[in-house]
C-alpha cells in the first residue's frame, strides 16, 4: 500500500489549483481558496489547499467554515460548522482504517486531502467525513449551524421521523453527524467526491463571521462520541467544538472547565494532543 493518498480518478472540468492567478474560466485562486463565478461572488470556496494539512489541524481548521450543499432544484443549504473529530488512521483503534486497513468502504480517507467520506451507520443513517493528510486520516462532521434553507433542512428532517413526531427547533436539526446529513441532504453517492472541486457541495468561508470573530469562542477539546470500546483512544481529546455554542451535540463539562477562556485563545492558537504540539490553523 502507498504511503502517499492517491489522487481522485475523476475530475470535474472545474477542478482548481491553489496557485495565485486567474484563469481564463473566470476562477480566481489565492492562498488555497477559489473564489468563482459559479457560486455566489462575496463568498470563497476552501481549495485543496486548505485541506492539505494534518488530521488535528484540519479539524480544528474546520471550525467556523461553512458547508454549502446545493440541490438540483437549485436550493442551496448552509450550515457552519461547530463540531468535529479526528480520526488519525493507522494507529488510531477507533478509525476505520485502524492498522491501515484499506476496503472498498473507507478508500475515500485514503484519497487526496479535501476528498469526501461518507458512511452508513446502523444500515440507514449516513454520516460525513473530509479526508485529511496523513494515511487513512480524515475529519468527521459532528455539527452545524444552520444558516440558511431552514425550512427545506426541517421538511428533510421530517421525513426521516415518526408521523407526529414535535416540531424540531433550528439548534436540532444539524446537531449530530447523521441529523446534518439528513438536514444537507448529504448522500452516500458523493463518497470519494473532491470538495475543493465538487458542484455540488463544498466549503467556504464566511464574510460575516470572519476570522477575527473567531477569537470569540475557546475551543474545546474532547474524548470523541460514542467509541467506549476502543480502550485507550476512547480517551483522547481528538473531538473539537466551540465552547458555548447553541448546536454542539454533546457538552463536556470536564473539558470545558480545562479549556482555555475565550479572551486567552483563537483558532491560532497551538495546542497538544499526547504531548504532540499541533497547529490549529
Amino acid at each position: 500500500m502507498s504511503g502517499r493518498k492517491r489522487k481522485q480518478s475523476w475530475e470535474s472540468e472545474d477542478q482548481t489549483k491553489p496557485h495565485d492567478k486567474d484563469r481564463s474560466d473566470g476562477v480566481h485562486v489565492k492562498s488555497g481558496m477559489v473564489k468563482s463565478h459559479y457560486f455566489l461572488d462575496y463568498h470563497q470556496r476552501l481549495g485543496e489547499q486548505f485541506f492539505n494539512q494534518p488530521c488535528i489541524s484540519l479539524a480544528k481548521a474546520l471550525l467556523g467554515k461553512v458547508l454549502v450543499r446545493l440541490r438540483a432544484d437549485g436550493v442551496e443549504l448552509r450550515g457552519r460548522v461547530v463540531e468535529t473529530e479526528a480520526y488519525l488512521g493507522g494507529e488510531d483503534r477507533a478509525s476505520h482504517s485502524a492498522g491501515g486497513k484499506r476496503t472498498e468502504r473507507n478508500t475515500a480517507m485514503f484519497m487526496t486531502p479535501g476528498t469526501i467520506y461518507v458512511y452508513p451507520i446502523y444500515g440507514i443513517y449516513l454520516c460525513m467525513n473530509v479526508s485529511s493528510q496523513g494515511e487513512g486520516a480524515a475529519v468527521l462532521l459532528r455539527a452545524l449551524e444552520p444558516l440558511q434553507g431552514l425550512p427545506l433542512m426541517r421538511e428533510l428532517r421530517a421525513a426521516r421521523r415518526k408521523e407526529g413526531a414535535r416540531t424540531l427547533k433550528d439548534k436540532e436539526l444539524c446537531n449530530g453527524p447523521s441529523k446534518l446529513c439528513q438536514a444537507l441532504d448529504i448522500q452516500r453517492c458523493f463518497d470519494r467526491r473532491d470538495l475543493s472541486s465538487d458542484p455540488e457541495v463544498w466549503l467556504e468561508t464566511e464574510p460575516q463571521r470572519g476570522p477575527q470573530e473567531a477569537d470569540l469562542h475557546a475551543v474545546v477539546s474532547a474524548p470523541r462520541v460514542g467509541i467506549d470500546s476502543h480502550g485507550e483512544w476512547a480517551t483522547k481529546p481528538l473531538r473539537f467544538y466551540l465552547r458555548g455554542h447553541h448546536c454542539v451535540s454533546v457538552l463536556d463539562k470536564q473539558a470545558e472547565r480545562l479549556a482555555p477562556s475565550p479572551e486567552n485563545t483563537s483558532f491560532f492558537d497551538s495546542s497538544s494532543v499526547d504531548g504532540r504540539s499541533t497547529e490549529l490553523n
